[in-house]
Order: C-alpha cells, then sequence, then structure tokens
C-alpha cells in the first residue's frame, strides 16, 4: 500500500476514535450540567429553553425534628414527717416498687403511747356523755312529778272553793231561819265556824298551785342543763377522738410508701439513722422515687412550626442510647408560650414504658408530624435555586413565557425531594434545573416533560 493511502487510512482512524470519546464524555455529562449548556446555546442562539414540572400534592408529611430528652412522667422525694430512728428499710437504690409499697419504717414509740392515751380519752369522754345522758331522763322524769303535782295542787284548790261555796250558802241558810226564829243561834255559829274554816282551806290550797308550778320550772330548767351537759360531753369526746386520729396519723407518717409503681434512685439514710421530720428541718429526703410506666419527652419546638404543632400529634422518638431504638408517641402538652430569649416552645411527649428500658437522662431525636402529606407541595430538591437557610430558599417559575424568581418556605428536605410551606401553586411550572444563566425575567421557552418524570 502506497505512502498516501497509510496517511488517509491514519486520518479516519484518528477522527473516528475522536468522535467516539466525545460521545462517552457527553454521555456521562449530568443533566443539570447538560441543561445549563443547552440553555447557554440556547440562549446564544437567541432562544433559552428549560425544563419545568408542576409541584408534587402531597408525599411528604410536615414534619419537625427536634433534640430531646427523657424525664421521669413522676418523680417524687420522700421526707419523714415525724422524728425517729429508721427501724427498718425495705429497699436500696434500684429498688423497683409498686403504688402504696411500704418501703421504710421509722421507730417512734411515744407517738404509740400518745395513741393509746388518746384511745383511753375518748372512752372516758364517751362514759361521761352516758353519764349526763341518764340525768337528762331523770330530770325529766322529775318533770313529770312537778307537773302531777301542780295537777293535784289546782284539783285540792277547786275542792276547797267548792266546799267554801257550800259552807257559805248554809250559812246564809242559817242566818235566814234564825232570823225567823226557826232554829237556835248555836246552830248559826257552827255554820259560821264551819264557813270560815272552808275559807281557810281554800285560801291554803291555791297557795299550793304556785309552788308546784314552781316546781315545774325547776324541773324543766334541770333537763335544759343536763341537755347542755351532754352537749358539752359529747363536744370532749369529739376533741378526744380528733386527738386520737391526729396521735393515728402521725403514726402513719413513721410509715414510707411509694406513691407509684416506679424505681428507687435516691437513699440517704441506713438503718438506726435518727431522722428529723420535714417540719424540722430535715434537708435531706430519706428516699426518692420515680415513675417509670410512662416517660416524657422534652423537646424545644422552634418558632416557625410553633402554630403548626397541637396535643395529640403523632411523634417518633429514637434513643441514641438504645441504638436508635424507635418508640411511638403523641404530644401531649405545650407550654403555648415561647422562651423570649431562644424562640422556641417547651413540648412534652409521652412514651410507654412497660419494660422500663428507657431511663431519666437519655436522649436522642423526635420527630413530630405537624401535617399530613395530602396538605402539602412538593419539589425536587434539584429545583432549588440556592441552598435553604432559616427555612426560606429561592426557585424559579415561569409565567407568561418568562422566568420569575421566588422565595418560599421550606420544610422536610430528605435529599430526593423538599416540602414547600408557603408562597407556591399547585399549578405552577418550576423550573427543573435553575442555571446560573438564569436572570429574573427572562424570556425561556417552557419545556414540560410527562407527569410521570418530575
Amino acid at each position: 500500500m502506497s505512502s498516501g493511502k497509510w496517511w488517509v487510512l491514519t486520518f479516519v482512524l484518528t477522527a473516528a476514535a475522536t468522535a467516539g470519546v466525545a460521545w462517552y464524555f457527553l454521555s456521562k455529562t449530568p443533566p443539570s450540567v447538560q441543561g445549563a449548556e443547552d440553555e447557554r446555546a440556547s440562549a446564544r442562539s437567541g432562544e433559552v429553553r428549560v425544563d419545568v414540572l408542576h409541584p408534587q400534592v402531597g408525599g411528604m408529611d410536615r414534619i419537625s425534628e427536634q433534640p430531646g430528652t427523657v424525664i421521669a412522667y413522676e418523680s417524687a422525694l420522700l421526707y419523714s414527717q415525724v422524728s425517729g430512728y429508721l427501724k427498718k428499710l425495705y429497699v436500696d437504690i434500684g429498688s423497683r416498687v409498686t403504688k402504696g409499697q411500704v418501703l421504710a419504717e421509722i421507730a417512734v414509740p411515744e407517738l404509740d403511747t400518745q395513741v393509746k392515751r388518746c384511745a383511753a380519752a375518748v372512752d372516758e369522754a364517751k362514759a361521761a356523755v352516758t353519764v349526763k345522758e341518764a340525768r337528762v331522763l331523770s330530770a325529766k322524769a322529775d318533770l313529770e312529778v312537778a307537773k302531777a303535782g301542780v295537777i293535784k295542787a289546782e284539783a285540792a284548790a277547786k275542792s276547797a272553793r267548792a266546799l267554801r261555796t257550800y259552807r257559805e250558802k248554809r250559812l246564809t241558810r242559817y242566818e235566814k231561819l234564825f232570823a225567823t226564829r226557826s232554829i237556835e243561834e248555836e246552830l248559826v255559829d257552827e255554820a259560821k265556824d264551819y264557813a270560815e274554816a272552808a275559807i281557810e282551806a281554800e285560801r291554803s290550797a291555791r297557795a299550793t298551785v304556785p309552788a308546784a308550778e314552781a316546781q315545774v320550772t325547776a324541773a324543766d330548767a334541770k333537763i335544759q342543763q343536763a341537755e347542755a351537759e351532754v352537749a358539752d360531753a359529747k363536744a370532749a369526746v369529739a376533741v378526744a377522738q380528733a386527738q386520737l386520729e391526729n396521735a393515728q396519723v402521725q403514726v402513719k407518717f413513721a410509715t414510707i410508701r411509694s406513691e407509684y409503681d416506679g424505681v428507687i434512685t435516691q437513699r440517704n439514710y441506713f438503718h438506726d439513722d435518727f431522722i428529723k421530720s420535714a417540719t424540722q428541718g430535715s434537708q435531706l429526703p430519706l428516699l426518692a422515687v420515680e415513675r417509670t410506666d410512662k416517660m416524657r419527652v422534652v423537646v424545644h419546638i422552634p418558632d416557625r412550626d410553633v402554630p403548626f404543632t397541637k396535643p395529640g400529634d403523632e411523634a417518633v422518638v429514637e434513643i441514641d442510647a438504645l441504638d436508635g431504638k424507635k418508640f411511638k408517641g403523641v404530644v401531649s402538652r405545650l407550654a403555648r408560650s415561647e422562651d423570649p430569649q431562644t424562640r422556641l416552645m417547651r413540648t412534652e411527649i409521652d412514651l410507654d414504658n412497660p419494660d422500663g428500658e428507657i431511663t431519666q437522662g437519655m436522649y436522642g431525636k423526635a420527630t413530630i408530624i405537624l401535617e399530613k402529606s395530602a396538605k402539602l407541595l412538593s419539589v425536587p430538591s434539584a429545583a432549588l435555586a440556592d441552598k435553604a437557610e432559616d427555612g426560606k430558599a429561592d426557585l424559579y417559575v415561569v409565567r407568561d413565557g418568562r422566568v420569575r424568581r421566588l422565595t418560599v418556605r421550606v420544610g422536610t428536605d430528605n435529599g430526593v425531594r423538599v416540602a414547600v410551606l408557603s408562597g407556591l401553586k399547585a399549578d405552577d411550572l418550576v423550573v427543573a434545573h435553575p442555571s446560573d444563566a438564569l436572570r429574573d425575567g427572562m424570556a425561556v421557552t417552557a419545556n414540560l416533560p410527562d407527569e410521570g418524570t418530575k
């Protein structure tokens, strides 16, 4: 073969190799870079073409991810309310306890003596009531006797008045007979004596009635006095009973019980230690117990998520110490007030903890679902024109043949898609791959691919 033919063959092979390498690298160019190159090429030719898409409705829940700290649902520092020696201690740090379980007993002998003394005082006061009530019955019986005496005195006075009337009438009749000389004067004198005697008898009978009535009044007064004594005795019983109950309460204070199911986290005294009551200035609690069947996770919600946070929102808590194990719960309570320094609002999530694997002090990440995806829009993360900051980002939309740069509020970004909370409409045409060549107000030709490729 001649040298001229070899030169032609070499040139053809070199051109083919160069074209193959160029095709390879072009095929490996990222879509965004390729799109930017296409846009610059189109700009040079006087026509800018951009790929656009509609925001997707749904598909991404609005969430708030915040660090959270676990605290006990309830906790109590148990102090003694009586002073004495620690007689028995049934638990220690780490002991699991149940509601109502006896944890410790304090020896207070003087309280036992006081209970017995108060009980005896109650019995004595009750006996006094019985005696006073008997006096009331006796006084009532005396009253009945006095009333009978009044009736008897009034009957005697009535009888004496009748006799006096009879004697006076007889005397009058005798005096008339004597005036006619029908009877002797001796009979008149005798009738006169009888009449005078009847008058005196009536006067004496009438005098006994007030005396009998006075006895009734005295008997009634005795009844009132006896009843007052009964009331006083019953009051004494009430006082003695109250003193007994107070002493019994003091004795109960000597027994320390757990208020709920939980675990002992502090123990500050040992057997036979003298313990001062809380009222006498005891500095350390005897024991501390924390409830463990349910725990609280405290998170602080940022200002932008506060309007969307409400009790009942679903939440998932990942505990770092448990290899990121997830626990489902709900938002149980809100402070409904932001810290003026941090602009964060305290929020608590309740978690069931039947096995006690979550302990106070653990921490992790809490994910709260603020809004379900059906209400939110989302776009590809690549559609953002810049990195989101402070919950805001920019993107481009095509309206009336021109691109417009919009600032929108964004939420969750999973690396593929980002939730748009506000500033965008469902029918907007969003530039899929914005390039540095785009400027607000630039005329473009929108290329809307099949929606299934968004």
